[in-house]
């Protein structure tokens, strides 16, 4: 935890806000150019063997291009819809460059995988159509289960199902995949992903705050239950203890303060900030940090 804390502050500026919106954005031009030339996209796939001998450099981006393989409209829609909602609320709930930290380490990982399975198996050709965007879709899942497991989905519309089980039905079915499946490129795939999502949950306890949010709010009413599901006293509601700060920017008089980063209400009207239940003291954070600091 402290190490993203450390690399949130050197390298938090560069965070890509709302990155939901650019991988919806990336899905909705990869199924363009698959209907409109199918045959196009092979050019795109992960092929290790011509990066190297082909100089096909631009393969290294270009496979977030390719699709998944169900082309069904009406599944494509709902599946976009779907990812752009649990991202939104996984980025709401981490802050912006964990999130960021998450999606771009699993698709560091998937090309690592590819390279490291290419010279491992002594140069194979056509490994390239197995490192998709497939597994990493299933380790954003994965990650809005364990962050929200008693969140209740509708199964094709009717069937009220709480998240985890859907994730524990997943995840039987990539151990099934994983050990019936005779190809190391498809148990590669699934390794690198699930790599990815352990690694970070080991490194961060963000998570766990979705977790007892629940209970949290059983057991004490005065706390608030935000829209990302966890609970943490209203900046509002606890109006009794706010203080005013003075912003060393435009020395306006200000009410909140956020003890990591130094913003106030004055740096932008969208930002939300909350005082933290477990921290020994009068701490307000927002939303960036109210969920990724030490408590104090």
């Amino acid at each position: 935890m402290n190490i993203l804390n450390r690399m949130e502050k050197k390298l938090g500026r560069f965070a890509i806000p709302n990155l939901s919106k650019w991988i919806v954005l990336i899905y909705i031009i990869s199924y363009v150019i698959y209907y409109l030339s199918p045959a196009t996209t092979v050019q795109f796939l992960l092929e290790p063997y011509a990066i190297i001998h082909m100089g096909q450099v631009w393969r290294l981006i270009t496979w977030l291009l390719v699709p998944p393989t169900n082309t069904n409209i009406f599944f494509v829609l709902i599946m976009l819809f779907f990812y752009y909602s649990i991202g939104s609320s996984l980025e709401k709930t981490w802050g912006t460059f964990r999130f960021n930290f998450y999606i771009f380490s699993g698709i560091i990982y998937m090309l690592i995988g590819a390279f490291i399975l290419y010279f491992v198996s002594g140069g194979t050709v056509g490994i390239g159509f197995y490192f998709s965007t497939h597994y990493i879709n299933l380790a954003i899942f994965l990650a809005y289960a364990a962050t929200y497991p008693d969140m209740t989905v509708l199964l094709y519309f009717i069937i009220p199902l709480k998240i985890k089980w859907l994730a524990y039905v997943d995840i039987a079915i990539i151990l099934y995949d994983f050990i019936k499946s005779d190809n190391w490129a498809i148990r590669t795939s699934i390794i690198v992903s699930l790599l990815n999502f352990i690694i970070f949950f080991l490194a961060s306890r963000s998570y766990r705050s979705g977790l007892t949010a629940e209970k949290i709010k059983k057991k004490k009413s005065r706390f608030f239950t935000g829209t990302s599901g966890t609970g943490f006293t209203s900046s509002t509601a606890s109006s009794q203890r706010e203080t005013s700060f003075k912003s060393a920017a435009s020395g306006k008089i200000t009410k909140h303060k956020c003890a990591i980063c130094g913003r106030t209400e004055n740096d932008g009207i969208e930002l939300e900030f909350r005082f933290c239940s477990k921290c020994n003291g009068n701490y307000e954070y927002c939303q960036d940090h109210l969920f990724t600091h030490t408590h104090k």
